[in-house]
C-alpha cells in the first residue's frame, strides 16, 4: 500500500488515499478493541443497504492497526455549506432526510444507545446528585432500535460527483432511540459555533419526523454528559454546563 496522499490526520489517527482505497491508521497504543470495534460497527451497517463505504481489510502497518475500506470521492456536505453558504437550507433538509433514512433501518447486533450512554454518564466528572438524575432520566426514555450514528454531521456525509450521498465514520455506531442521535447532531452544530444552523436543523428533524422539539431537548442533558467523557477541556466545559440543565421533580 501506498502512504503517500494524506486525506486527513488528527493526534489519533492518519487517513490515507491509495487508488480506490482508502487506510486509516490509528495511532501506536491505540485501542485493539475500539479500531476492531469500528470496522465490525462498518460491516454490520453494510447489511442494511445504507451507502456506506465498505470494509475491505483490518490489517497492522508498521506496528499501527489499520482498516481499510473503500475510497468514495467526492466533497463532504461540510464542504459544500462552506462554499454554498446560499445553498444551506437545501443542504440541511438533506442531511435531516438521510439521518431519518438511517433512522428506519435496524440492526440487531449494534451495541445499544442506552447502554453506553449510562457508562459514559458514570465515567463523568459530574457530582452523584446529577448523575442519578441523569441515569434516572435516561432509564425513563422510550427504548427504540433504531440504527443511531452517534456523530451525525456534515463532515461525515461525502456527496459523490453524481449527487450520490455516503455516510462515513461509523465508529460511534449504536441501536437505539432517533431523538438521542439527533440531540448529538444539534450539539455538534452548537460545539461548531454554528447556533442558527443547529436550530433550523432541530426544527427541520422534528417536522419531518413529526417529533416534539421538547422531547428531542429532554435528550440534550443525557447526550451532553456522555460525550463529555471525550474531547478537549473547551467542548468537556460546554458539554458538561448542557449536562447540568436537569428538570429536578
Amino acid at each position: 500500500m501506498k502512504l503517500d496522499k494524506i486525506i486527513s490526520q488528527s493526534a489519533k489517527k492518519v487517513i490515507y488515499r491509495d487508488g480506490d482505497k482508502c487506510i486509516k491508521i490509528f495511532a501506536e497504543g491505540y485501542s485493539k478493541a475500539d479500531v476492531l470495534n469500528e470496522a465490525l460497527n462498518q460491516a454490520r451497517i453494510e447489511t442494511t443497504g445504507l451507502n456506506i463505504p465498505k470494509v475491505l481489510e483490518v490489517t497492522m502497518i508498521d506496528g499501527k492497526w489499520a482498516i481499510v475500506l473503500e475510497y468514495i470521492e467526492g466533497k463532504t456536505l461540510a464542504e459544500l455549506i462552506q462554499e454554498n453558504p446560499d445553498k444551506i437550507d437545501e443542504y440541511l433538509e438533506l442531511l435531516v432526510d438521510l439521518q431519518l433514512e438511517m433512522h428506519s433501518k435496524t440492526c440487531a447486533n449494534l451495541n445499544k444507545l442506552k447502554d453506553k450512554m449510562n457508562r459514559k454518564i458514570s465515567e463523568t466528572t459530574l457530582d452523584a446528585t446529577t448523575r442519578y438524575e441523569l441515569h434516572t432520566r435516561l432509564e425513563g426514555m422510550p427504548k427504540h432500535k433504531k440504527v443511531c450514528h452517534g456523530d451525525f454531521n456534515p463532515s461525515n456525509i461525502i456527496i459523490t460527483a453524481d449527487g450520490t450521498p455516503y455516510i462515513i465514520d461509523w465508529s460511534h455506531a449504536t441501536q437505539g432511540n432517533a431523538s438521542a442521535d439527533s440531540a448529538r447532531t444539534y450539539l455538534l452544530f452548537c460545539l461548531a459555533g454554528e447556533k442558527e444552523n443547529a436550530e433550523k436543523y432541530l426544527d427541520l428533524f422534528c417536522k419531518k419526523s413529526d417529533t416534539a422539539k421538547q422531547y428531542v431537548q429532554k435528550w440534550m442533558p443525557i447526550v451532553a454528559a456522555s460525550q463529555s467523557v471525550k474531547g478537549n477541556e473547551h467542548e468537556r466545559e460546554f458539554l458538561l454546563s448542557w449536562a447540568d440543565v436537569v428538570d429536578y421533580e
